[in-house]
């Protein structure tokens, strides 16, 4: 039994050998409890109740302790209940909970001028999710050229394996086919070119085409990081045609990478960039970001939310970025990545089943020959979380706090899981 631990009769672990007679799951699939039963069953979840959470810890409903390399994925990137953005809540919430956005929001000039005075955009819109931000993104993209410019484009470039959301127009952006799968017919208005390969992206450009979309990091997609050849030729297309360079940093922003956002490591400046996930410790909050000169795309009525930046919205997107720039979290992201990267490999050098070890900061792939699926049952068995980026990639996404010691605790954990698969499934 893990000293993770305090499973009590069988571990998941033992009864997943039960069934297979082997030490580690092949069941591949997350278990079923045969609760929310009145709740669509649109998630494939693990057998699991989480019930409390602090720092890089979490505990379910029936007493078993997990470390939480999930950070519910890359979004409480403080760690569970960070006491100094828990303190501007509840102090909010006996203040002032909501107002439309047809008056004046004060927290929303103070988060504005967090963000633009730390990245080089200069407007700000609040919305609700990555989703939105992205959508957003992509509405100010075609409004921009079709009212202010007069052109009438309206076609937005992105890459396959990327992932911009789960709405109508973010889905069909996503160049994956799996989201997309039942909800014929998609918007129009959307080119999917393989990534890095300049000839095919250069050949998509035409004269309806608004804007290219991309991540720094491709983290749905496999932990793929952009390279910074290509990177660069984006960015002189986007200039020699007059594109909008949108960037896509919901999931890569606020510090996860290294840097306060991912495509500060390579020297460019987005018209437009998108950051939902870690920026408000968990409370449900968006952000799209751009240029001053964008500023005219969005007159009054053209884009809208009810819930985007609302009081206490943004008095936690703005405690949750003050203590990240106090705390220089992505300087420490960036020396925690280093190091958690580099045990990994040290420990996984003489296991042939693992391909690669990859990432920025704190978003870690780790590429195996087989799907990993079973490895991540049976991590949770060992008081360990963690999540997949598609079928051959493990994906770790620990708070940006988490210590040496517990970097230690799930490198031993992790290892062990890893080369008891590879042992069993050699043939």
């Amino acid at each position: 039994m893990s000293k993770l631990t305090q499973v009590e009769g069988h571990s998941l672990k033992e009864k997943q050998a039960a069934d297979t007679g082997t030490g580690i799951s092949t069941a591949g699939q997350p278990v079923s409890s045969g609760k929310l039963e009145h709740v669509f069953p649109s998630y494939a979840r693990f057998d699991i109740s989480l019930v409390k959470g602090k720092g890089s810890w979490v505990w379910d409903d029936k007493g078993n302790k997990y470390l939480d390399f999930t950070s519910g994925l890359a979004v409480t990137s403080l760690g569970h209940a960070p006491e100094k953005v828990g303190e501007k809540l509840k102090a909010q919430i006996d203040t002032l909970w909501h107002v439309s956005n047809l008056f004046h929001n004060p927290g929303q000039d103070k988060v504005a001028e967090l963000l633009t005075a730390n990245t080089c955009a200069d407007q700000v819109f609040f919305c609700n999710s990555g989703a939105e931000s992205n959508e957003a993104a992509i509405k100010l993209a075609r409004r921009y050229h079709q009212k202010v410019k007069g052109t009438g484009r309206y076609e937005v470039i992105t890459f396959k394996q990327s992932f911009h959301g789960r709405t109508l127009a973010t889905l069909t952006a996503t160049g994956q086919d799996k989201v997309k799968d039942g909800f014929l017919p998609l918007p129009q208005g959307f080119v999917t070119v393989p990534l890095h390969d300049l000839p095919a992206l250069e050949a998509a450009i035409g004269e309806n085409t608004a804007a290219i979309m991309l991540e720094m990091v491709l983290a749905e997609g496999g932990v793929l990081e952009v390279q910074p050849e290509f990177l660069n030729s984006v960015v002189e297309l986007c200039k020699k045609h007059g594109l909008l360079l949108i960037v896509d940093e919901v999931q890569t922003g606020m510090g996860r990478t290294g840097k306060l956002f991912a495509h500060q490591y390579y020297g460019i400046e987005p018209d437009i960039f998108t950051v939902a996930k870690g920026i408000a410790s968990g409370f449900p909050a968006g952000v799209m970001l751009a240029k001053g000169y964008l500023r005219e795309a969005f007159t009054p009525g053209s884009h809208a939310t009810t819930f985007g930046g609302t009081p206490l919205a943004t008095a936690v997107i703005a405690a949750t970025i003050e203590t990240m720039l106090e705390d220089n979290l992505p300087q420490r992201a960036a020396e925690s990545g280093e190091y958690l990267t580099g045990l990994l490999k040290e420990k996984l050098a003489d296991c042939p089943f693992v391909v690669d070890v990859r990432g920025k900061g704190l978003l870690i792939g780790i590429e195996c020959q087989a799907p990993v699926s079973d490895i991540v049952l049976a991590g949770q068995s060992k008081g360990l979380l963690f999540v997949t980026a598609g079928t051959h990639v493990i994906r770790l996404l620990p708070n940006l706090y988490v210590s040496k010691e517990e970097i230690n605790q799930a490198v031993d954990i992790l290892s062990e899981l890893i080369h008891t698969y590879a042992n069993e499934h050699k043939a």
